[in-house]
């Protein structure tokens, strides 16, 4: 399968996205990862998406459409694949657009997962994140076995940057004004799939009866 995950940062979007990689072998394509990951590096890439990152920002279109015309041609998109955080305004669904006209591919669908701001602020504000190995926490519903300490890998658990209370509020304000719009633009693309959920099965179930599996 080809999806594009909508939905405000703490939507669950990552969540669904695993689910749905066990069900097809479709991979997980998130760009914060990918930029997380050249802000550890040191990278050039890296060094442009920091400041924005830690003010919960968003990166520049050439900087990630750079990123996912690299990553959408390599060997494990063939399966299909799973948009997680990506696009993020309308210019980059319009790049995308043209990106898989000339790779000659088309998406099954873009899901919107709407969630309320005080259940996202909630478990944002509360969640904790392994600096080593990416693992996610959260205080409130499934905390590391020892404080600050990750059970699978050992590494220190942390509070992100981008998720302390006004970080996450920004973050917040920036979709509403710059992402939500994507709702308007796949449902004209006739593409949009909008589930009302706070529990990632309801959502798994939705797309599956959506795409007839």
């Amino acid at each position: 399968m080809k999806l594009i995950l909508l939905g405000a940062p703490g939507a669950g979007k990552g969540t669904v996205a695993k689910l749905l990689t066990k069900m097809d072998g479709s991979v997980q394509i998130s760009t914060g990862d990918i930029l997380r990951g050249a802000v550890a590096a040191g990278t050039e890439l890296g060094k442009q998406a920091e400041a924005a990152m830690k003010a919960g920002d968003l990166v520049s279109d050439d900087l990630i459409m750079g990123i996912m015309e690299e990553r959408l041609q390599q060997d494990d998109c063939k399966a299909g694949y799973l948009l997680d955080g990506f696009p993020r305004t309308i210019p980059q669904a319009e790049a995308l657009k043209v990106l898989l006209d000339k790779m000659g591919e088309k998406l099954d669908c873009a899901v919107e997962i709407d969630v309320p701001r005080d259940v996202i602020l909630d478990r944002l504000t509360t969640r904790r994140t392994c600096t080593q190995c990416g693992e996610i926490y959260n205080v409130k519903s499934n905390p590391p076995k020892v404080e600050g300490v990750c059970d699978k890998c050992g590494g220190p658990v942390v509070q992100r940057d981008d998720e302390t209370e006004e970080a996450i509020s920004n973050r917040l304000n920036v979709y509403n004004e710059q992402t939500a719009p994507l709702v308007g633009f796949y449902k004209n693309e006739g593409l949009l799939l909008s589930v009302k959920a706070t529990s990632s099965d309801a959502v798994i179930d939705a797309i599956k009866e959506k795409l007839g599996q």
